[in-house]
């Protein structure tokens, strides 16, 4: 006979054995909302027009051919290999509209763009084919891969759609080595396609969005969208910008570029991924950069004193490593109301991690179904305090304690009124240290 094992709940076992728990340690709960949802709008050679793409991390790695057109590898590719560096999910957008679909006399490509122009039709005689009822199989390559093969075809009417391309209904099949298909187009990137975009992502949820562009007039669409969203609708994500000082605590504003340019803005997928994917408990300060550009970190001390007072995220280069000066966003006016707190994107983390949280368990557990009665206000009050005692768990957020809470009934009956008072948790970036030497 086995020995007892496996988990238990309470020591009630009755068998001998080794009953083991495994409990994972300082990790966002289950009663917290999971970050790494980014979403980004780029130029692309293929993928379909005006429409939003959300990939996962995972199905990016085992599919990219079949999406973006190219395997995981290829250069085109690199950057969405930028922000999944740190991004889980990500939505994103083809900016450049009005190409043209590839085509030959067989098929037409599956979307618009330039990556149409590299696949090609074969077609060979099937090995049951007859003299009186000829058969064929229909081979569709991108490049030298083979994508997609249908045997014994007797009539084009009998092929079916596959990933990279719609085969025509109309002509007869003929034995062909390779027919490529022709006259892809790109299509152009117009300023009212980042609009565009901006419109279908309010349905969205996520917590960071990339601005790829060194246009200044883009770069204040996107900020103030952001601050819309942000101020207005209650829609809490940062906004990453190239070279955009908003002084606004949802926009960040990254300062380098790569060497050898002087205003690409090639690193905003990467810290897009970064400001998305970094755990509500920790800081991107110091964070090794680990994608694939070559980073210009040509600033010198008093260079990085003022790229961090006036408010950028930087990089700079520290025992041969490119690291992230310090996690920042553009806020600098410092009110009474708002201290440079406001300016760490950990705190910011925080704070959206709150505001979001307990928007949707409200929307989902209160509207239109609990009372606003003494009980129902209890069960609100006790449901925010054990979200925040979560992120206590986890520290990300310090000195709670459930009398930092309080709900009341607000002007009307349908009202309800919640004061809370918590202190986000920072990482360590300064050391001060005094040595005696006796």
């Amino acid at each position: 006979m086995a020995l007892g094992g496996g988990t238990f709940l309470t020591q009630n076992k009755i068998l001998p054995g080794a009953y083991i728990n495994f409990i994972s340690v300082a990790n966002a709960s289950a009663t917290l909302s999971d970050r790494g949802i980014a979403t980004i709008p780029l130029e692309m050679n293929w993928g379909p027009e005006g429409e939003v793409i959300t990939v996962e991390l995972g199905e990016f790695q085992k599919n990219s051919q079949k999406i973006f057109g190219y395997a995981y590898t290829a250069d085109e590719l690199k950057p969405m290999r930028e922000i999944f560096k740190h991004a889980q999910t990500v939505h994103f957008f083809r900016l450049n509209s009005s190409g043209a679909k590839a085509a030959c006399t067989y098929a037409t490509a599956k979307y618009p763009g330039t990556r149409g122009n590299d696949l090609r039709i074969v077609i060979e005689e099937n090995e049951n084919s007859q003299p009186e009822s000829k058969l064929y199989d229909v081979s569709t390559f991108l490049g030298t891969v083979q994508v997609d093969q249908q045997k014994a075809i007797s009539k084009m009417t009998d092929l079916k759609p596959n990933d990279y391309v719609d085969f025509k209904t109309e002509g007869s099949l003929a034995v062909t080595a390779s027919t490529p298909l022709t006259s892809g187009t790109n299509g152009s990137v117009e300023d009212a396609a980042y609009q565009t975009y901006l419109d279908k992502m309010e349905a969205y949820t996520f917590n960071a969005m990339g601005c790829p562009t060194n246009k200044s007039t883009i770069a204040e669409l996107f900020s103030a969208f952001c601050k819309r969203m942000r101020d207005d609708v209650g829609k809490k994500f940062q906004v990453v910008c190239f070279r955009k000082l908003a002084d606004y605590e949802g926009t960040v504003s990254v300062k380098n570029t790569i060497v050898g340019e002087t205003d690409d803005p090639a690193l905003i997928p990467w810290a897009t991924g970064v400001i998305a994917g970094t755990a509500v408990n920790k800081s991107a300060t110091n964070m090794d950069y680990d994608g694939e550009y070559q980073i210009d970190t040509d600033y010198t001390q008093s260079e990085l004193e003022a790229g961090i007072l006036e408010g950028s995220f930087m990089f700079h280069l520290v025992d041969e490593k490119v690291v992230v000066l310090e996690d920042i966003n553009t806020f600098i006016s410092v009110t009474d109301e708002k201290s440079g707190d406001f300016s760490s994107n950990q705190t910011i983390r925080v704070l959206d991690q709150i505001a979001n949280d307990i928007a949707v368990l409200f929307g989902k557990k209160y509207l239109g179904k609990v009372p606003n009665d003494a009980s129902g206000r209890i069960s609100l009050w006790n449901d925010i305090v054990k979200h925040h005692q979560e992120l206590q768990n986890i520290r990300a957020i310090e000195n709670f304690s459930s009398d930092n809470v309080t709900v009341a009934q607000g002007d009307t009956k349908k009202a309800v009124v919640v004061t809370d008072y918590v202190t986000p948790v920072n990482a360590m970036a300064q050391l001060y240290m005094t040595v005696y030497v006796q």
